[in-house]
């Protein structure tokens, strides 16, 4: 499966709200917070096309993600694939690509995750840390590994 990445512009915003709805709506509605005009309101307030990657596979938009660099490291502001793409190991190639970033400049990788979403687990599989919780969030680090060869 070949994967290929695309960078995001303010026209592809609201093609990626409903990505993003899509794929937390399970989640959110397990904690009795879906709310799509929250979710959308939410990614819009924060929404920076200069870090966003869009996802393809077979040139269609399944997923994305948005990385951002700060005094942390790189954040994994957001990844989300579109539910009918999920568990067949996209998430798992965007991660490498991050991580292959990440450690060509031995930095660590920060995300936050909903609480009782499946992405937890996804996250800890793939050799994240819990370094904290919120009241909705838990967040995690994956420190830098020996720098590893690079994606594409």
């Amino acid at each position: 499966m070949l994967i290929k990445y695309k960078n995001a512009s303010f026209a592809d915003a609201e093609l990626l709200v409903e990505i993003r709805v899509g794929a937390m709506r399970e989640s959110l509605e397990r904690i009795g917070r879906f709310d799509p005009g929250r979710a959308r309101d939410r990614f819009l307030s924060s929404y920076d096309p200069s870090s966003t990657r869009m996802i393809f596979l077979n040139d269609v938009v399944v997923g994305f993600f948005m990385v951002k660099a700060n005094e942390n490291g790189l954040n994994l502001d957001h990844l989300y694939i579109d539910p009918s793409h999920q568990g067949i190991g996209i998430g798992a190639q965007v991660l490498a690509y991050v991580f292959a970033d990440a450690d060509e400049k031995q930095l660590p990788v920060n995300v936050g995750a909903l609480r009782d979403s499946d992405s937890n687990r996804f996250y800890v599989k793939h050799g994240f840390v819990k370094v904290g919780e919120a009241e909705w969030d838990i967040y995690y680090v994956r420190p830098p590994q020996s720098a590893s060869a690079s994606f594409e």
